[in-house]
């Protein structure tokens, strides 16, 4: 009996049921957003700003609430919102973070009836041991802690049921359900490509398949490497929907911290997740674009663990090109080229109010503040997003229609902001500089 009530509480909803959640949720925003316009009438400026803010603080919550009840393609985008802040209200934006921590587990009857139809077989046949409570749990799958038949130690990644099935229908409503909201800052056109952008990097991370190929590529990318490890592919305990991998042990983010990591050790690690990211974007040209905390580990050592590779965001030549032109003038503090660079990448739009020298120099003075010099940048006492904030709400309105997301950046967007929040947690004392030189100026010039 338990297990059928485990059933009705995770089973993949129809379409249909998945709409009406989505457009209950919807329903109740745009009743919310309707009734605070209407009080705003008899409200003077400094109580209205006010009650926005909490409005759209509550929004957020319920969103995230809604999204993380749903799992699947919803959760993924919930959490993906999170990162690109400037596609939503701050308050919303900062509500759906917690998408970011793991959600609640499935039970384990379905991930065994799951391994079942992938892999033709039980987890007691084709297993030494199986652990039956999870190792982590996300927004299209759960890990699981297994022993091979030859008693290798591995993790075990299985897909959700009925994920793919709903993928469209839920992007779909979502996408829908925001826009009768009126909550997305950027234009329809944007947010359509934004959308389809999530869409076609969702099919790739619910295909284990092509996650496979990724990890074949970073680990001959990393072959022999001094201080990157990575898990092998299981390739006979694999398949569309079940990925099975070496364990390779690490410590988490919470535990990076004295007296196991000294300051000098944390310090080396930002640096090395700097290093890493910046030479899979200009030299790869495939960067491993989920900066989710849980998908690295870390080694008194100094070394460092990767897991995870279902986002991974091949970049073409002709990007990696704008990209480097674009930093290396931020460096130099060439503002005259700056808007230039910004429409080619897709950043700013034409039709707005046209940004001076002035808002790109206080831009610059936040964005370039751990990359331009060459003295240490403390993490630990940054308050660049504070900065960012307060840029955003003081100039927001009127740059409103000048700038938007980008579908052909938002992965490294998403990285860098995954990123720096990495660094803070850390507390990284460092200079990132020495690298722009290495990785993005030198190639420039050459």
């Amino acid at each position: 009996m338990a297990n059928e009530k485990d059933d009705k509480r995770f089973k993949a909803t129809t379409p249909g049921k998945r709409f009406l959640k989505l457009a209950g949720m919807s329903a109740s925003i745009a009743k919310n957003v309707a009734s605070h316009k209407v009080k705003g009438l008899f409200r003077d400026d400094a109580a209205h700003a006010q009650s926005q803010e909490q409005l759209y603080s509550d929004i957020g919550r319920q969103i995230a609430q809604t999204l993380g009840e749903m799992k699947g393609a919803v959760m993924k985008v919930g959490q993906i919102a999170s990162q690109v802040k400037d596609m939503l209200p701050d308050e919303v934006a900062s509500a759906l973070e917690v998408l970011q921590k793991e959600s609640p587990p499935m039970p384990y009857p379905m991930i065994r009836r799951q391994l079942i139809k992938a892999l033709g077989d039980t987890p007691e046949n084709l297993f030494a041991h199986f652990d039956e409570t999870p190792f982590a749990a996300a927004s299209i799958g759960q890990v699981h802690r297994a022993l091979t038949k030859e008693g290798e130690e591995c993790v075990v990644k299985i897909q959700y049921p009925g994920v793919k099935e709903s993928c469209d229908s839920d992007l779909k409503h979502l996408k829908r359900a925001l826009k009768l909201a009126g909550l997305v800052k950027v234009s329809p056109e944007v947010i359509d490509q934004t959308f389809e952008e999530i869409r076609r990097m969702l099919y790739e991370e619910l295909d284990y398949v092509h996650e496979a190929e990724n990890i074949k590529l970073f680990r001959d990318y990393y072959q022999n490497h001094p201080y990157i490890i990575m898990p092998e592919l299981i390739e006979s305990l694999s398949s569309e929907t079940v990925l099975t991998l070496t364990y390779v042990e690490g410590d988490p983010l919470q535990k990076v911290k004295e007296p196991e990591y000294s300051q000098d050790t944390i310090n080396l690690i930002g640096y090395r997740i700097f290093e890493t990211f910046g030479r899979q974007i200009y030299d790869l040209r495939a960067v491993h674009s989920d900066p989710h905390p849980g998908n690295f580990a870390f080694r008194p050592d100094g070394r460092i663990v990767l897991y995870d590779f279902g986002a991974v965001k091949r970049i073409p030549e002709e990007t990696i090109d704008k990209l480097r032109k674009l930093v290396s003038d931020a460096i130099a503090g060439n503002v005259d080229t700056l808007d230039e660079h910004l429409l080619a990448i897709g950043v700013r739009q034409l039709g707005g109010k046209e940004p001076d020298h002035e808002f790109y120099n206080e831009w610059l003075d936040i964005f370039m503040a751990p990359f331009r010099d060459y003295e240490a940048f403390d993490f630990s006492e940054s308050n660049l997003h504070k900065r960012i904030m307060g840029k955003f709400k003081r100039d927001g309105l009127k740059y409103i229609g000048s700038f938007q997301p980008s579908p052909e950046t938002m992965h490294v967007d998403r990285v860098i902001s995954g990123h720096y929040w990495t660094m803070v947690d850390l507390g990284v004392k460092v200079s990132f500089r020495p690298l722009v030189d290495e990785i993005v100026l030198r190639k420039a010039a050459a």
